[in-house]
């Protein structure tokens, strides 16, 4: 019983989600649901109509509380199956984490208030209020289709150069401001009584046209106006052609993927095989790569040979091997040491290093040619040293990956 109950939960888990083409019933709780989010919302406008309200309440009223019912029912149904939404932690860790989620708190704000004077009648009126939340529900509408969701992407992705605009146009908002206030105070007292009562002025004449409550009548306020409504045009532009350029880079990525695939499928790199390699006489079946590892190409002697398992690999042979990309959250800190004349380690061997118990050494560069680190290579003057490592080396380079 308890495995049919499992399955039915992760079944029903498949169908709440956002289903795919061949899930013909997530499909179809999809349309109902976006449906009952749309007829709320529209409910909920028709209603505030006197004229509507009063031919078709008693309609409008039972549309509300039927869709309401279907909140109830979803959100009760997301908590039951929430296990299956964060699979790597317990039940009630998981119930926790979409309780408290965004999303969580929408699809609860979505139903509860209109519940809520039932039990406290005293807080009508600021629960109606509450209740305008539900318009976030829209969000699950963006949930179904990708193309609503490169708006997040874009802003995202462009948050820091949109943060920087919009400083821009404040900080000159308030030096216009000021600055109207000084040219108009003496002609207008009443309007422009102090520095800040230029904001309303400022904000208009940059962001629009002009409201046309607050003007200049003085000469210098009238040039200082025209000046500062050209300089709005290019303001707002700069927001407008971040968001833009942004637009038309996800597209393009996205058109990128679709045609040649995802770039992070897969991660190449290139070595070259001598005489002391291990590798050297084995046949590639022989060489017992790790899980997730293939050999890509073998180039010898220009000429690019498919990599089959009984071909023997030879000196001076050029292998592409391929691997799946490192992903993780946390990232990785080497350290880079360029060799001076007076550092301990010249001449000496790496494994002769004392550092192999508090650090790893993943590469060597030398004049631009890159060396995998080996026990028996003596190090020399001027050599890129780069180190995985919790010590303090004076002098070191931070790179993080």
């Amino acid at each position: 019983m308890s495995g049919k109950l499992a399955k039915c939960r992760k079944r029903l888990f498949e169908i709440l989600e956002v289903g795919n083409d061949l899930d013909h019933f997530s499909r179809i709780y999809d349309f109902i649901n976006a449906i009952a989010i749309i007829s709320n919302l529209v409910v909920s406008i028709l209603y505030t109509y006197e004229e509507v309200r009063q031919q078709y309440g008693s309609v409008l009223l039972l549309v509300e509380n039927i869709t309401v019912l279907l909140f109830v029912a979803d959100y009760l149904l997301r908590v039951w199956t929430a296990r299956f939404l964060h699979p790597d932690m317990s039940e009630p860790k998981a119930v926790f984490k979409y309780v408290t989620s965004f999303m969580g708190i929408v699809d609860l704000l979505s139903f509860l208030p209109y519940y809520l004077p039932f039990f406290f009648p005293a807080g009508t009126i600021a629960f109606r209020m509450i209740r305008i939340v539900r318009i976030l529900r829209l969000f699950r509408i963006n949930a179904y289709h990708d193309s609503l969701s490169i708006i997040r992407e874009v802003i995202y992705g462009k948050r820091q150069q949109l943060f920087s605009s919009v400083f821009i146009i404040l900080v000159l908002m308030l030096a216009s401001s000021l600055c109207m206030y000084s040219l108009e105070h003496k002609a207008q007292p009443d309007v422009f009584e102090n520095a800040f009562s230029g904001i309303w002025w400022a904000s208009s004449t940059l962001l629009t046209v002009g409201y046309g409550d607050i003007y200049p009548i003085t000469t210098m306020g009238k040039v200082f106006g025209i000046f500062i409504s050209f300089l709005g045009v290019g303001m707002v532009a700069i927001p407008t052609g971040i968001i833009s350029a942004g637009f038309v880079s996800q597209y393009s990525s996205i058109q990128k993927k679709m045609t040649y695939g995802y770039e992070a499928d897969m991660h190449f790199i290139r070595i070259q095989l001598t005489d002391v390699d291990s590798w050297t006489g084995k046949r590639i079946t022989d060489l017992k790569l790790p899980e997730g590892i293939i050999v890509a190409m073998i180039k010898r002697k220009g000429k690019h040979l498919v990599p089959r398992g009984d071909v023997v690999l030879e000196e001076d042979d050029t292998i592409v091997l391929g691997a799946e990309p490192f992903e993780d959250h946390e990232s990785i800190n080497l350290k880079e040491i360029v060799l001076q004349r007076e550092n301990p380690w010249n001449g000496l061997r790496i494994r002769e290093l004392d550092i192999s118990r508090h650090a790893v050494i993943v590469l060597v560069k030398r004049r631009n040619k890159a060396l995998i680190p080996k026990g028996n290579m003596i190090l020399r003057e001027g050599d890129r040293v780069f180190l995985y490592t919790q010590l303090h080396f004076s002098n070191a380079n931070h790179i993080e990956i």
